[in-house]
């Protein structure tokens, strides 16, 4: 009796270290449904146009629409690959008081266009897709992907930190920043949609 004790014991020890290096459901639900809905929101916009529309510029210097859509399947990977290298560094709960802000504050701020942020290099269209039908199909694999990660993930993603210009962020907020990022460049791209000249 005393050795079955003893086992229950150690196996609801174990349990609850589990439970408190997961991320929760409701997380889960949240982040898949922000993957989810940023994606539907982008091709809601982009479906159906034409090349003229895809290549318009507002100037010179403004990225395309067909720009808006490479940058975004480039990042898609680009960003994921920040959040699963943090995740290589040991789970570190000391460093949580220096997250910089919520899960909501990180989002409006991503997504907000009031303030314009120069890309890096990596992260700029090139035309590396040959093309936009392409480039939506990178796009669409590529958040397949990541959505099959954060739906499968056991791991510790509120202990592991990526060093961001503006402060650090936990890696599952590294996961919103992907799907609030989309959201961002999806807003880009109505507002070229809205501009003086667009094609119909």
């Amino acid at each position: 009796m005393k050795k079955l004790s003893l086992s229950l014991l150690g196996f609801l020890l174990v349990t609850i270290a589990i439970s408190q290096t997961t991320i929760s459901k409701e997380e889960r639900k949240k982040a898949l449904s922000h993957l989810k809905d940023s994606q539907s929101n982008l091709m809601s916009l982009v479906g159906g146009l034409n090349e003229d529309q895809l290549n318009f510029k507002v100037n010179e210097e403004s990225w395309s629409i067909a720009n808006c859509m490479e940058h975004i399947a480039i990042s898609e990977e680009n960003l994921m690959g920040m959040v699963k290298m943090s995740l290589k560094e040991q789970a570190d709960p000391s460093k949580r008081a220096e997250v910089a802000m919520s899960d909501n504050q990180l989002i409006g701020i991503i997504t907000s266009r009031e303030q314009k942020v120069k890309t890096r290099k990596e992260f700029e269209p090139t035309n590396s897709f040959g093309g936009f039908s392409s480039t939506i199909k990178t796009f669409k694999e590529r958040r397949k992907e990541n959505m099959k990660f954060v739906k499968s993930t056991d791991m510790d993603l509120r202990n592991h930190y990526i060093q961001f210009p503006f402060g650090l962020i936990d890696s599952y907020q590294g996961i919103m920043f992907i799907s609030g990022h989309t959201q961002r460049h999806a807003d880009q791209i109505k507002e070229i949609m809205e501009s003086e000249g667009f094609p119909g």
